[in-house]
């Protein structure tokens, strides 16, 4: 379990449990224009490859992320947070957590698509190491926006792996 302490608010990051999937559905509608079915979060949850992790405070869960590693890589499925919490590093905490869970789980890259024009997650993604790889045209159904394919490679090198700790530490003493 993480921790995140924001003046007198805990935010605490822990797996994502099938309770938690009317909450993650309510984050879902407030964040995309195409969320998910509770059914595929239900299906997803019992997927040995994928891992989902809920970011709570001591009311409700108010941002989660999720990815999936197969054959040593990593693809990150989303992440979302709840327009009121956002600008609290409660994104960035949930992309270092499920970095590092993906490199416990053996993935040596990482890659993952957003919207062209979600520049602050583009800028979020680079600052881990996130490279623009090329674009998948037309990819989201809603209204045809281009996904920017993003990679981090190498995320099992010791160094990597030094400053994702530093980060982490770092921004628990920026909001402590």
């Amino acid at each position: 379990m993480d921790i995140l302490r924001q003046s007198n608010e805990v935010i605490y990051i822990d797996p994502m449990l099938p309770t938690d999937i009317d909450a993650v559905m309510r984050i879902d509608h407030l964040c995309f224009p195409c969320p998910w079915s509770p059914e595929i979060y239900h299906v997803e949850m019992r997927n040995r490859a994928a891992s989902y992790l809920a970011a709570r405070n001591s009311c409700r869960v108010v941002g989660y992320g999720g990815m999936w590693v197969i054959a040593g890589e990593c693809h990150i499925t989303s992440i979302a947070v709840e327009p009121e919490y956002r600008r609290r590093k409660i994104g960035e905490r949930l992309l270092q957590s499920l970095l590092e869970e993906a490199i416990s789980k053996g993935a040596g890259h990482v890659t993952l698509e957003v919207r062209e024009s979600n520049l602050a997650a583009q800028r979020l993604y680079r600052k881990y190491g996130f490279d623009s790889q090329g674009l998948r045209i037309r990819y989201y159904t809603d209204n045809g926006e281009n996904a920017v394919v993003m990679w981090a490679v190498g995320v099992t090198d010791p160094e990597y792996q030094s400053w994702l700790r530093e980060r982490g530490i770092e921004i628990q003493y920026q909001l402590s």
